[in-house]
């Protein structure tokens, strides 16, 4: 069997409140899923996981497959009350994260708290702003399309 050279290999390591993956390969088409797969087995395990750090010195390419698997890593880490990291990130991947303006999503720690009362039966709830309003000046004058400035 002959394995591809830049095939994603994680290595996930973990501790008594987070899980440290090691990302090493392309992120891409090819293999996107088996990190969004380690992560999801991860978050669904062990629901007392505060932190997830994803090291991502050794990664390759990032195409769209890839991206699309951090931007659900994402939802999923939020919907389960963890702190996503991307610790390590290569400059190719931040110049991409910039260029489709997600690097703040993914990259910060949610900046809005909603609570709501426990005498309601509802739970704390963090919030992340999402669509064109929470993108930076800049983008957000790229993202109208209704001729606005």
């Amino acid at each position: 069997m002959t394995t591809r050279p830049h095939q994603l290999r994680l290595t996930t390591v973990d501790a008594q409140d987070s899980v440290h993956i090691e990302v090493h390969g392309d992120l891409d088409y090819d293999n996107a899923d088996l990190l969004v797969t380690e992560v999801t087995t991860q978050l669904t395990t062990r629901p007392d996981i505060t932190d997830l750090y994803l090291h991502c010195a050794g990664l390759g390419a990032v195409d769209s497959m890839g991206l699309s698997a951090l931007l659900m890593i994402g939802r999923r880490t939020y919907e389960a009350g963890t702190r996503l990291h991307l610790d390590e990130r290569p400059s190719k991947l931040d110049r991409l994260l910039g260029l489709t303006g997600t690097f703040d999503y993914l990259t910060s720690p949610p900046s809005t708290r909603t609570v709501r009362s426990s005498i309601m039966g509802e739970s704390t709830m963090a919030t992340r702003p999402t669509g064109p309003d929470s993108l930076p000046a800049v983008h957000r004058a790229e993202a109208r399309t209704d001729g606005q400035s």
